[in-house]
């Protein structure tokens, strides 16, 4: 019997017909933020912008992580009914995750105007980047609403195997992201120069562009229609309770990974403009080039998931084994070129000699660290397709723990270098990648319903 369209197979056509246009949807955006940057670094008349966007752009990054989190567990209980061929699932479960996105927003814009000025001051010994970081933040936290709905178009179209459909917005969301990015920061013709404010607001109006151009995509590609996308637009408490109960444990998992990098760059803090500059050159090597870990691990989700519904467990391994070689080899090339080029990449962003010979050492311990996180992520989303998120979320926990616990010795306790603060993240990943592995060789997955 051919299977249906809405079933994936093994090999490793399908695994790059699926990954290669997720690595160019979370590529894209991850373009957006160093561009962003770079503009940021040559902005003369604002000396700290740079420096104060590492503190912004973790924070924005903890919600965005949330509803990453959400669109996790929504794309794992998309592809298994896929992976069962029941399209009208589809449909009331990507509806009922449009709620619940509308509504994780709505509580981070009361929390960035509420508590988290009080929270930062607490932190931030600095004032000026204390009043430029909350200022920032609300505006940009009003971009929340659009990327929580357009992250959730991920979980549709990669869930019912058609990933090649996210380039659209994508590339709508980028163009339109640099030209108002430029036009914002340093102003043209009547529009005043709005300097790191106007990044928030460029941001803002391309999330707008890119959800509404991906909307409009697939509309027209007759998914509204064949998966009755919005014709259970009622409140559906059980399949929001569904949705809640793989997702939440993965928001939380997110969030308080996301929350540990922002407590990891407020210690950085405490070490200067410089060091803080350098680190969010480091955020911004691994958004950009650790795209294809979390792409490759996105594909292991919603496969995995897949070849589950149809009820093909003992293939799993076999899968994720082919995965792994991809993701590996693709992380080898990327760390080959950045420890050859080192300099060439820092000097982008305008900073000077002092800045780029500084930066070099932890560029390359940053770099090997995204060697452990392209085998460390999809061992993980391996766990969390099979609906285990319980487990994937404890996991997270103790690997957060070890990592805080690092961090807080080496930068704050003893004030080491940054260099070594950032071997935090070979810890991290190997807390990861471990616990991981030994769950799946116990095989108690294999028989999880969701």
């Amino acid at each position: 019997m051919n299977p249906s369209p809405l079933q994936v197979e093994i090999n490793k056509k399908s695994i790059l017909k699926m990954a290669l246009p997720i690595s160019l949807a979370i590529f894209i955006p991850q373009l957006n933020f160093v561009i962003n940057n770079i503009y940021l670094g040559h902005f003369d008349q604002d000396p700290a912008a740079l420096a104060v966007a590492g503190i912004t752009g973790v924070y924005y990054l903890i919600f965005a992580a949330i509803g990453y989190g959400l669109n996790n567990g929504l794309q794992t209980l998309i592809a298994r009914r896929a992976g069962e061929n029941k399209p009208q699932e589809v449909g009331r479960l990507f509806s009922q995750g449009v709620y619940i996105g509308l509504l994780l927003s709505l509580i981070g814009i009361i929390l960035t105007y509420t508590i988290t000025p009080t929270l930062f001051s607490y932190i931030i010994k600095d004032q000026i980047t204390l009043q430029k970081a909350i200022q920032f933040l609300q505006i940009r936290i009003w971009g929340l609403p659009f990327l929580y709905v357009y992250q959730l178009r991920n979980a549709l179209l990669v869930g019912i195997n058609q990933s090649r459909y996210l380039v659209a917005g994508t590339l709508a969301e980028t163009v339109s992201n640099i030209l108002l990015d430029y036009v914002l920061i340093f102003g043209f013709g009547l529009i005043p120069a709005l300097g790191f404010n106007g990044a928030a607001i460029a941001s803002i109006i391309s999330e707008f562009i890119g959800l509404f151009v991906i909307y409009v995509v697939i509309n027209k590609k007759g998914f509204t229609k064949e998966f009755s996308l919005f014709s259970a637009i009622k409140w559906d408490w059980p399949v929001q309770r569904s949705i809640l109960s793989v997702s939440s444990p993965l928001m939380f998992q997110h969030a308080i990974s996301i929350i540990s990098w922002q407590y990891f760059f407020l210690l950085i803090e405490h070490h200067g403009a410089m060091a803080l500059k350098i680190s969010n050159v480091m955020r911004n090597i691994f958004g950009i080039f650790g795209c294809f870990c979390w792409a490759f691990a996105s594909t292991a989700n919603s496969m995995v998931s897949n070849i589950i519904g149809q009820g093909r467990q003992n293939e799993v391994i076999h899968l994720i084994k082919k995965i792994l070689s991809i993701s590996l080899s693709l992380a080898l090339f990327i760390v080959g070129i950045l420890n050859l080029f080192p300099g060439s990449f820092l000097s982008l962003f305008g900073q000077g000699d002092s800045f780029v010979n500084e930066g070099i050492p932890v560029l390359r311990v940053v770099s090997t660290a995204l060697l452990l996180s392209s085998v460390a992520t999809i061992f993980l989303s391996t766990v969390t397709a099979s609906g285990n998120t319980r487990i994937t979320f404890m996991i997270e926990v103790g690997a957060i723990v070890t990592y805080c616990t690092y961090i807080y010795i080496v930068l704050e306790y003893y004030h080491f270098s940054i260099t070594i603060g950032w071997m935090s993240e070979w810890i991290y990943w190997l807390c990861l990648l471990i616990p991981s592995f030994l769950y799946l060789r116990t095989n108690k997955w294999r028989n999880k319903a969701i």
